[in-house]
């Protein structure tokens, strides 16, 4: 296992319980999250890809399945801003610090406000990035909304 990350360095200092689960990242993959999810053999449900998204002025992120959209409406929505849009790979590394495909919820440069597909709620455990390509965190749920006062909505 390489050393820690922003994210998995974030995790250790909260004393959350988490495994680690490395696979081989395919920068080619049509749908990034939905390789992890094939990648690890867990539904895609499980595994929550990270987005960055301006809602109104506010930068923030957003944690929903692999394999569904965000709905950029009810994301405006839930953000209590008239609009979404998703963020420019290029902005979305420079204000979190991580490389697409490696975006954690967790240890980015600036905390954003996070927001959950709702739906992610009722898995035992969920998979979200851990701060590099290849590289997944499974941890509850409920430590996921604690540690990032996420708001869980429905956005899908």
């Amino acid at each position: 296992m390489a050393k820690g990350t922003p994210a998995t360095v974030a995790l250790q200092k909260a004393g959350v319980a988490f495994a680690l689960h490395e696979y081989a990242y395919d920068p080619d993959a049509a749908r990034i999250g939905l390789q992890a999810a094939e990648a690890l053999g867990i539904a895609p449900a499980r595994l929550l890809k990270t987005l960055m998204a301006k809602a109104g002025a506010a930068t923030i992120c957003v944690l929903v399945p692999s394999d569904c959209e965000v709905s950029l409406k009810k994301l405006a929505g839930a953000a209590g801003a008239k609009e979404a849009a998703l963020l420019p790979p290029a902005e979305a590394e420079r204000v979190t610090g991580y490389h697409v495909g490696g975006i954690s919820p967790f240890g980015q440069r600036k905390r954003a406000r996070l927001f959950l597909e709702r739906a992610a709620l009722a898995h035992a455990t969920v998979l979200v990035n851990g701060g590099r390509r290849g590289l997944q965190i499974e941890l509850a749920p409920a430590d996921l909304v604690r540690l990032t006062q996420a708001t869980a909505a429905a956005l899908v």
